[in-house]
């Protein structure tokens, strides 16, 4: 187990008993130069979150639902601090703001968030000189996918993009009942597919126009330029992510498959060595590897 020092970077995770919080406290108790720090969520108040992430000793860190409490306190100890953020769309901007009052950076892991949300905190961030990371994903597999399909996509034009997730009762570990419904929604939101699609939109090329359009079921059209996704969302299914591109004789598949929230670790520890030397926003994992 890391041990605490004044050279290590202290992590707040903010929504740490959800099941990728609890998730990141174990990872960053692991990891080389950096310690958790503190815990924050509705959820199992008091609770210490050792404990909560059957971890084999106690923290001695409890789960405290104010924000504001946690980083006054820390902020005493002059030491360099990053808040990982797994709340709400609705909370990010305050929460960034509240970070950055004590001199802190963040970093944003919320699923729905607006562009609007982006632009008003990129503005904020350049006017405070505070660094913070946005990332839609910390998947890194997930970044070389979307890499990989904006390289094909110059040399194909037909694009299908199919995407399955679990449904929210089985990625989780709170009960749906220890949920709002605005959480519960933004816990589970397809977003890679989507991605995907912009990040293939608007380079030039039209897609699926040899295809005729009138077939039931063919998916929804991303975009302006063709981009079909489907997604499916089942109890039981794996988070997955398939990428077709094909003409005449060939077809090239991307695929890549979560299969355990452990694979957003090295992603976000990535994402927390990187911000604690930024002074503004930057958008998206993918500019760090």
């Amino acid at each position: 187990m890391q041990q605490p020092s004044q050279t290590n970077i202290k992590v707040i995770i903010n929504g740490a008993a959800k099941e990728i919080g609890r998730a990141a406290v174990v990872a960053v108790t692991k990891a080389r130069g950096m310690e958790v720090a503190g815990a924050i969520d509705s959820y199992l108040v008091g609770e210490d979150i050792g404990k909560v992430c059957d971890m084999e000793e106690a923290l001695e860190i409890p789960i405290i639902n104010d924000l504001t409490m946690v980083l006054g306190s820390i902020s005493q100890s002059k030491a360099s601090a990053v808040v990982v953020d797994f709340t709400d769309p609705s909370t990010v901007y305050d929460n960034v703001k509240q970070a950055t009052a004590f001199g802190m950076k963040s970093v944003v892991y919320v699923a729905r968030l607006k562009v609007e949300t982006v632009s008003a905190l990129s503005a904020f961030c350049e006017k405070a000189s505070m660094g913070c990371i946005v990332a839609p994903t910390l998947s890194i597999g997930s970044i070389l996918l979307q890499q990989a399909a904006i390289s094909a996509s110059f040399h194909y034009n037909n694009v299908e993009i199919v995407e399955s997730r679990p449904a929210p009762f089985s990625t989780d570990g709170r009960a749906v009942e220890h949920m709002t419904e605005k959480e519960n929604k933004s816990l589970f939101c397809i977003i890679d597919a989507i991605q995907i699609a912009n990040n293939i939109t608007n380079l030039g090329q039209m897609y699926n126009r040899d295809i005729s359009t009138d077939i039931p079921a063919r998916g929804q059209v991303v975009g302006e330029d063709g981009v079909r996704v489907h997604s499916m969302v089942l109890p039981g299914l794996p988070s997955s992510t398939t990428v077709y591109f094909s003409r005449p004789g060939e077809v090239y598949t991307l695929k890549h498959d979560i299969t355990d929230v452990q694979s957003l670790m090295p992603g976000l520890l990535l994402a927390i060595r990187k911000v604690v030397r930024l002074k503004n926003l930057v958008y998206g994992l993918e500019k760090f590897l």
